[in-house]
Protein backbone atom coordinates (compact mmCIF):
# COMPACT_ATOMS: atom_id res chain seq x y z
CA UNK A 1 0.00 0.00 0.00
CA UNK A 2 1.43 3.35 -1.09
CA UNK A 3 0.85 6.64 1.55
CA UNK A 4 2.06 9.67 -0.13
CA UNK A 5 4.18 11.73 2.68
CA UNK A 6 5.55 15.76 2.12
CA UNK A 7 8.20 17.17 4.75
CA UNK A 8 7.47 20.09 5.81
CA UNK A 9 10.98 20.63 7.06
CA UNK A 10 14.76 18.91 6.79
CA UNK A 11 13.98 15.95 9.80
CA UNK A 12 15.23 12.50 9.28
CA UNK A 13 13.03 10.43 7.01
CA UNK A 14 10.70 7.66 7.32
CA UNK A 15 11.81 4.29 6.26
CA UNK A 16 9.50 1.72 4.77
CA UNK A 17 8.20 -0.44 8.13
CA UNK A 18 7.50 -3.91 9.05
CA UNK A 19 4.05 -5.57 9.02
CA UNK A 20 2.18 -4.21 12.24
CA UNK A 21 5.26 -2.36 13.53
CA UNK A 22 4.61 1.19 15.20
CA UNK A 23 6.28 4.07 13.19
CA UNK A 24 8.11 6.36 14.94
CA UNK A 25 7.57 10.43 14.70
CA UNK A 26 9.87 12.95 15.64
CA UNK A 27 9.69 16.85 16.33
CA UNK A 28 10.49 19.52 13.93
CA UNK A 29 12.18 22.10 15.68
CA UNK A 30 13.48 22.91 19.06
CA UNK A 31 10.78 23.38 21.83
CA UNK A 32 11.54 24.69 25.26
CA UNK A 33 8.68 24.10 27.74
CA UNK A 34 8.32 25.58 31.34
CA UNK A 35 6.13 23.54 33.63
CA UNK A 36 2.35 22.92 32.99
CA UNK A 37 2.95 24.94 29.61
CA UNK A 38 1.22 23.41 26.59
CA UNK A 39 1.92 23.65 22.94
CA UNK A 40 1.16 21.60 19.88
CA UNK A 41 4.89 20.55 18.52
CA UNK A 42 5.04 20.12 14.90
CA UNK A 43 6.24 16.85 13.31
CA UNK A 44 6.90 17.96 10.14
CA UNK A 45 5.26 15.74 8.16
CA UNK A 46 1.90 15.35 6.00
CA UNK A 47 0.06 12.55 4.53
CA UNK A 48 -2.44 11.52 2.19
CA UNK A 49 -3.51 8.17 3.58
CA UNK A 50 -5.66 5.88 1.53
CA UNK A 51 -9.83 6.38 1.59
CA UNK A 52 -10.84 4.40 4.52
CA UNK A 53 -8.11 4.37 6.99
CA UNK A 54 -6.78 7.14 9.91
CA UNK A 55 -3.89 7.10 11.25
CA UNK A 56 -3.46 7.07 15.10
CA UNK A 57 -1.04 9.00 17.34
CA UNK A 58 0.10 8.29 20.73
CA UNK A 59 3.55 9.35 22.74
CA UNK A 60 6.30 6.18 22.53
CA UNK A 61 7.12 4.55 25.62
CA UNK A 62 9.99 6.76 26.78
CA UNK A 63 8.27 9.66 25.84
CA UNK A 64 7.18 10.75 29.68
CA UNK A 65 10.76 9.87 31.23
CA UNK A 66 12.64 11.48 28.79
CA UNK A 67 10.77 14.84 28.74
CA UNK A 68 8.11 14.79 30.85
CA UNK A 69 5.24 15.83 28.56
CA UNK A 70 2.24 14.20 28.38
CA UNK A 71 -0.56 14.34 25.00
CA UNK A 72 -3.68 15.60 26.63
CA UNK A 73 -5.98 13.86 24.22
CA UNK A 74 -4.06 10.57 24.70
CA UNK A 75 -4.68 10.01 21.04
CA UNK A 76 -4.54 11.46 17.83
CA UNK A 77 -6.92 10.65 15.23
CA UNK A 78 -5.71 11.95 11.95
CA UNK A 79 -8.40 10.88 8.97
CA UNK A 80 -7.41 10.73 5.25
CA UNK A 81 -9.12 14.22 4.61
CA UNK A 82 -6.45 16.35 6.88
CA UNK A 83 -3.61 16.15 3.48
CA UNK A 84 -3.82 19.71 2.43
CA UNK A 85 -0.21 21.15 1.16
CA UNK A 86 -0.58 22.74 4.88
CA UNK A 87 -1.88 19.92 6.84
CA UNK A 88 1.35 19.16 8.87
CA UNK A 89 0.93 16.83 11.69
CA UNK A 90 1.69 17.84 15.06
CA UNK A 91 1.49 16.52 18.46
CA UNK A 92 -0.32 18.49 21.65
CA UNK A 93 1.78 18.18 24.83
CA UNK A 94 1.38 19.63 28.06
CA UNK A 95 4.81 20.11 30.00
CA UNK A 96 4.66 18.15 33.62
CA UNK A 97 8.27 19.37 34.13
CA UNK A 98 10.46 22.37 32.64
CA UNK A 99 11.96 20.98 29.21
CA UNK A 100 13.25 20.87 25.83
CA UNK A 101 12.69 19.00 23.18
CA UNK A 102 15.23 18.87 20.28
CA UNK A 103 14.00 18.95 16.45
CA UNK A 104 14.49 15.04 15.21
CA UNK A 105 13.86 13.76 18.60
CA UNK A 106 11.49 10.37 18.67
CA UNK A 107 8.38 11.51 20.94
CA UNK A 108 5.40 9.60 19.00
CA UNK A 109 4.35 6.88 16.91
CA UNK A 110 1.72 5.99 14.81
CA UNK A 111 0.19 3.14 13.29
CA UNK A 112 -2.43 3.54 10.08
CA UNK A 113 -5.71 1.49 10.48
CA UNK A 114 -9.01 0.72 8.77
CA UNK A 115 -11.50 3.14 10.15
CA UNK A 116 -14.46 2.12 11.58
CA UNK A 117 -17.32 0.31 9.34
CA UNK A 118 -20.91 2.20 9.20
CA UNK A 119 -23.55 0.18 11.47
CA UNK A 120 -26.64 1.38 13.43
CA UNK A 121 -27.90 0.68 16.99
CA UNK A 122 -30.86 -1.31 17.67
CA UNK A 123 -32.38 -0.57 21.28
CA UNK A 124 -33.30 -3.92 22.94
CA UNK A 125 -34.54 -4.85 26.60
CA UNK A 126 -32.03 -7.10 27.47
CA UNK A 127 -28.17 -7.86 25.88
CA UNK A 128 -27.66 -11.27 27.45
CA UNK A 129 -29.37 -13.91 30.25
CA UNK A 130 -25.78 -13.53 32.06
CA UNK A 131 -23.71 -11.00 33.93
CA UNK A 132 -20.35 -10.91 33.56
CA UNK A 133 -20.25 -9.32 37.48
CA UNK A 134 -19.94 -5.82 37.22
CA UNK A 135 -16.90 -2.84 36.31
CA UNK A 136 -13.71 -4.42 37.14
CA UNK A 137 -15.38 -7.81 38.04
CA UNK A 138 -12.09 -9.89 35.91
CA UNK A 139 -9.73 -9.04 38.80
CA UNK A 140 -6.15 -7.95 38.98
CA UNK A 141 -4.48 -11.16 37.66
Amino acid sequence: MEIKIKYFTDIEKIKQIPNGDWVDLRSAKDVTLKKGEFTIIPLGVGMKLPFGYEAHIVPRSSTYKNYGIIQPNHMGVIDNSYSGDNDQWGMPVIAMRETTIHKNDRICQFRITQKQPDFEFTEVECLDKKSRGGFGSTGKQ
